[in-house]
């Protein structure tokens, strides 16, 4: 309690896998709960929450989600304005993926408020009335959903079907959104019904006269929009499904476990199962003559599962069910391969600098790869092509420190891209430094090789270890480029779903492990196609379409998309005639999606499909970090980095931050981009992720911040996100004002030379300045001379080589002066210098 006063709940069994926690509060602020089983804190906890008191007049909020939630799940909770008198009311979420808000109004002074997260993480609430913070604003939820695996089948079930007098005979064309007598929209399905007619298919949410317009090519059909009329009896209810079958009560591993679920006397509605549990279990659902619903789901490891069923939005009686699933686990085989990686030789201003890179798909003359030195001097690299879609990108720096290499194919960057590439020693290394990419890690076709890159350059020397996990034997071949790439690929015999894990000296590498589903290289999958899929320029909220030609296939045809973030929605998979169906879905988030169409739940060959929603102008490659807060800080202050945007165009930004304690990530917007601020309160190594547009990191990402100080560890890996959407930022005078960070050590600079001590009238004084141990930056000499002297005449400096300058200067009258020598912002050893001019 905020006194610091404990106080034990009630806990009490519900009989179906959950149980209930009650709590009569007795003070009002910050309140701490602690669940553990089995003596361990379950994910999440301790959850906080603020209790406050329902004073007239004031607003407050309360309901679990404002400290709690499960990733993919909805969560709710309530706001009192009741006389609360004039103002707005405005709300945000904050946190490692968007979550879409939606408010309710009750009509009673409150409303029900209710977001989606789609990653676990920790979430920020902001609920403002009239401007200003309620009070416990903002709230912090801890979503959690590691750990246990999920199977999701959504949007399934009944729906009405209207018909609609149209002479339109191609659906192809056409797209339906039908509004609610609140005035709510929404988009609805187009299909051709059993007696020929077209019509539309949706789930009826309230009573009343409803609107369906109907558009050609973005305009108005004739006649549009067509009314309809909804009765009480064709709302949804779940209350009146109802659900049998053994399944529901136990069962067994890698076998077919089914239930029946009957919603004829609950109107229509929407149908979502879920089950999760030790393993994904993959959903199966029929239709039964008698008109039921036939669920089939087969898990692989024994265990207790929880099945979720929703209609209607709403858990049917008995939901969630806990099922012991007995049975021998799968035995999925684990293929291992170790290889020693070495330290990559030095390379120096004027050398040749080479990365090697296998692209499948591509050709060269949409190849183009650019290098951006410390400086921000950016120059063509040669792209050499070798066989078999090898590419080898070389580049002659002038610089020492980190570089930037982009690489692009038709105008886009390839996974992967931006690398980064240091010159001269690389003083940091570990398995955040390695990075892989490729088409092997998204998709892989039985029988034939599945090729990605592992760029291990910046990691320094260590053992990289890959496995391939799944239900048949893998063949892994390794192919090493010696210069800090190597080739991977891998063959696998059956189809299904595998999992490619990659360490570097026992610990992951960012991204791993990766989750790819391989498809059949023969058989029906093979004859399936996929039409009229439209690649670029989806536009966001809108439904899209293609076709799927079966082509004499036979099986169950599913379909999913993929966001940006990594939330998955299901498609509307419609049957146009015999073999020739139609997959809608509407895109949520602008960005790179993939599609992923599947015969009997395996991608087909060239699943998943990608996609690009909305304009897709952000360039990741112009994206660019700096500040100290990402090498060092300490604990219990202010520690800042910025997060440069500057001509990158507008994209989903996330941050994240991992280590030993919490950290209050806050960010601010500046001229030249974003001020992200962090506070930790334990000492360690912290590594902060800086993604753009997608799951795609920024070069240099992600970067080890050394933590000194005091403070108390967590017994817990933490982690802290902030995700936001840019604004896009443009302009040739920012973008000359900005001075990129450079890491240099004036103190290792050397100087010598008379000219430091001593000058004579009329003639030249010389010194050296040899840098070559002090890291990248400029060198900035000025002299200053007594009271009434006239300036120097001339300073002049010279590169000798090697990072040696000489320094010529000549003054016209006698006295003594002030020699300053800077290298970057600090003064050199012995700078200022005291010179008796003779």
């Amino acid at each position: 309690m905020p006194s610091g006063k404990k106080s034990k709940p009630e806990v009490n069994d519900n009989g179906d896998g959950s149980v209930s926690i009650r709590y009569h509060p007795v003070e009002t602020g910050l309140h701490e709960l602690y669940i553990n089983y089995n003596e361990k804190p379950i994910p999440g906890s301790p959850f906080t929450f603020h209790v406050d008191a329902l004073t007239a007049g004031y607003v407050t909020a309360y309901g679990p989600g404002l400290s709690h939630g499960i990733a993919g799940e909805e969560c709710i909770f309530t706001i009192n304005t009741k006389d609360a008198g004039a103002g707005g009311l405005s709300l945000a979420v904050e946190g490692p993926s968007r979550a879409e808000i939606t408010c309710k109004d009750n009509k009673d002074g409150t409303c029900t408020v209710s977001y989606y997260p789609t990653l676990p993480g920790e979430y920020n609430i902001l609920c403002k009335f009239d401007g200003k913070h309620i009070s416990g604003s903002p709230f912090v939820a801890k979503v959690t959903g590691e750990g246990r695996k999920k199977s999701q089948l959504a949007t399934v079930g009944s729906t009405s079907e209207v018909s609609i007098q149209v002479q339109e005979t191609d659906i192809t064309s056409l797209s339906a959104m039908i509004e609610s007598p609140s005035g709510h929209k929404e988009p609805c399905i187009l299909k051709r019904l059993q007696n020929g007619h077209l019509g539309i298919s949706f789930t009826p949410r309230e009573t009343g006269e409803h609107l369906v317009h109907i558009s050609k090519n973005g305009q108005p059909i004739p006649n549009s929009p067509f009314k309809i009329n909804v009765g009480t009896s064709e709302i949804g209810n779940a209350s009146k499904v109802k659900v049998s079958g053994d399944g529901l009560k136990d069962g067994v591993a890698n076998e077919i476990n089914e239930f029946v679920v009957d919603t004829k006397e609950a109107g229509y509605g929407g149908l979502s199962l879920a089950v999760e549990g030790p393993s994904k279990a993959d959903i199966q659902c029929h239709d039964t003559p008698d008109g039921n619903c036939l669920v089939s789901y087969k898990p692989t490891e024994p265990g207790t599962y929880i099945i979720t069923i929703k209609f209607a939005d709403e858990h049917v009686p008995g939901s969630p069910f806990a099922v012991k699933v007995g049975g021998e686990s799968s035995g999925r085989i684990v293929e291992k391969i170790m290889r020693k990686r070495e330290v990559v030789d030095i390379t120096h201003v004027g050398s040749t600098c080479e990365l090697s890179l296998k692209l499948p798909g591509t050709s060269p003359l949409d190849m183009m790869a650019t290098v951006t030195s410390p400086s921000g001097v950016t120059d063509l690299c040669d792209i050499i092509d070798k066989e078999d879609n090898t590419y080898v990108i070389k580049f002659t720096p002038k610089e020492m420190g980190k570089h930037t290499v982009i690489i692009k194919h038709k105008e886009m960057n390839i996974p992967g891209s931006p690398f980064q590439f240091t010159v001269g020693p690389i003083t940091e290394g570990g398995a955040h430094k390695v990075h892989a990419s490729g088409p092997g890690l998204q998709r892989a076709e039985v029988l034939t090789p599945a090729e990605f890159n592992i760029y291990t350059r910046e990691a320094g020397a260590g053992g990289l270890s890959i496995a391939v996990e799944g239900p048949s034997k893998t063949e892994i071949n390794f192919d090493d480029r010696k210069d800090g790439t190597c080739g991977v690929s891998y063959l696998c015999h059956e189809p299904g779903e595998y999992v490619v894990s990659i360490k570097f000296n026992d610990d992951h590498i960012p991204d791993s492990p990766f989750h790819i589903s391989a498809s059949p290289s023969h058989g029906d999958a093979k004859k399936i196609q996929v039409g009229s899929l439209q690649q670029r320029n989806l536009q966001l909220n809108r439904p899209a379409s293609f076709a799927v030609d079966m082509q004499g296939a036979v099986g169950k045809i599913s379909a999913y998309v993929e966001a940006p973030s990594g939330a998955k929605d299901q498609a509307h998979v419609i049957e146009l005639d015999n073999g020739n169906y139609s997959v809608n879905f509407i895109p949520r988030e602008n960005g790179r999606h993939l599609v992923h169409v599947r015969l009997d739940g395996i991608d087909i060959p060239g699943s998943p499909f990608e996609i690009c929603v909305g304009k897709i102008d952000a360039d990741i490659g112009k994206v660019t970090a700096y500040g100290e807060g990402l090498s060092k800080g300490r604990t219990s202050e202010v520690n800042k980095f910025i997060v440069n945007t500057l001509n990158a165009g507008a994209a989903a930004l996330s941050v994240t931050i991992d280590g030993p304690s919490k950290v209050q990530l806050k960010c601010k917007e500046i001229e030249e981009g974003y001020e992200f601020t962090y506070v930790p309160t334990a000492a360690g190594n912290y590594l902060i992720t800086i993604k753009y547009a997608g799951n795609n990191h920024i070069a240099g990402s992600p970067f080890k911040a050394v933590i000194e100080g005091e403070g108390q560890v967590s017994v817990r890996h933490e982690q802290s996100t902030y995700v936001m959407e840019t604004v896009e930022k443009s302009g040739e005078a920012i973008r000359r004002a900005h001075i990129p960070k450079l890491h240099s050590d004036a103190s290792k600079v050397v100087s010598k030379g008379m000219g430091l001590k001593k000058s004579f009238v009329n003639k030249k004084a010389q010194f050296s300045v040899d840098t070559k141990e002090a890291g990248p930056n400029m060198l900035f000499v000025g002299m200053m001379g007594p009271a009434g002297a006239p300036p120097c005449d001339e300073i002049l400096i010279k590169h000798a080589g090697n990072f040696i300058y000489n320094v010529t200067y000549c003054v016209k009258e006698k006295g003594q002066y002030l020699l300053m020598v800077k290298w970057g912002d600090d003064h050199i050893p012995g700078s200022p210098f005291t010179v008796d001019v003779l």
